[in-house]
């Protein structure tokens, strides 16, 4: 008897486990698990150090947009098992991480174009947004070069449409 698919997508403020995310993928009918952790960098921005992101989501759309993404991944990659997103809200630290997400499929392939694909499109459609903090205290709204109304994704003429 096969398992059913699942899909966890978590919103938290508090530290995310690796382990835990890995552990909700897992699967004796897979071979493969493919995992992507984002952390938070130290960049310089205009002579000011990123010290840390504040992270804000509106969570009702965030599920629902995360449970399209899950749908469009299963149509191009039908053997994937299971789909775990981890995402911390609010203040994360450099060196700490902002996202955890693994797959699991029967072979390695389809699991890492998946990873790509997903991180790709979480950053475009789902509502998750990031303030860089400085060291200055000084803080910053980023968005995303994913997102389909940024600037750096598309012409103004393409915008204008949108």
């Amino acid at each position: 008897m096969s398992e059913e698919p699942r899909d966890v997508f978590r919103l938290s403020c508090d530290w995310l486990s690796v382990q835990e995310v890995v552990d909700s993928v897992s699967s004796s009918s897979c071979g493969a698990v493919s995992l992507f952790i984002g952390t938070t960098r130290e960049d310089q921005v205009d002579g000011r150090k990123v010290i840390g992101l504040e992270y804000e989501a509106y969570e009702p759309m965030a599920q629902s947009e995360f449970s399209k993404l899950c749908g469009n991944m299963r149509a191009r990659w039908p053997s994937l098992l299971h789909i775990c997103i981890h995402h911390r809200l609010g203040w994360v630290k450099v060196g700490e991480a902002s996202i955890v997400m693994a797959i699991s499929s029967p072979h390695r392939h389809d699991g890492q174009q998946a990873v790509q694909y997903c991180v790709s499109q979480l950053k475009a459609h789902v509502p998750i947004w990031k303030k860089e903090v400085y060291d200055t205290q000084v803080a910053s709204w980023k968005e995303n070069a994913e997102c389909w109304w940024s600037e750096r994704s598309c012409s103004e003429s393409e915008m204008k449409e949108n």
